[in-house]
């Protein structure tokens, strides 16, 4: 009997070392993804100061950050002031006086490129890389004003057409 209990055991035994293996199964599934770019843009600018205005011209500079998705073409451009414009060249600051000085708005250092709404003549042009671009805008006073003293200020406001 110890025979059969022997034999009985080593079959149990080589039966559970020789198990058939364990297969490993798999699923798959695909799903599509979709995304629509669209033009956008956004711009900053920074406060600009002209300091004090005696007989001769006042210069001033400022800068324009512009960022629009690439490759969308867009032109920077400055609207018009809170006080009317005696011409396209030469904007009106408002003020405590009745007069008020006159300035221009320049996209050069130069003071050559006037900037303004007209987009054939005025704005600068530009196409987008996804990061921001610095444009530097220009300022200067008219010269020889007849104007009462005061304090003037004027905002203008930048607009990108894209």
């Amino acid at each position: 009997m110890k025979y059969i209990t022997l034999v009985f055991a080593l079959g149990i035994l080589v039966s559970a070392l020789t198990s058939s293996p364990v297969f490993a199964a798999t699923a798959t599934a695909s799903f599509s993804v979709t995304a629509t770019v669209v033009s956008s843009c956004q711009v900053s600018t920074t406060a600009t100061a002209s300091g004090t205005y005696a007989v001769t011209r006042a210069n001033v500079a400022t800068s324009v950050s512009v960022a629009c998705t690439n490759p969308t073409p867009y032109n920077v451009s400055y609207s018009t002031e809170l006080a009317p414009s005696v011409s396209v060249t030469t904007r009106k600051t408002a003020g405590s006086a009745s007069d008020s000085p006159g300035h221009v708005p320049f996209s050069d250092s130069a003071h050559t490129g006037i900037w303004d709404r007209t987009a054939d003549a005025g704005t600068v042009a530009g196409t987008g890389s996804g990061s921001f671009q610095l444009y530097a805008g220009y300022g200067q006073s008219a010269r020889a004003q007849h104007v009462a003293p005061g304090a003037f200020a004027d905002t203008v406001t930048v607009t990108i057409t894209y």
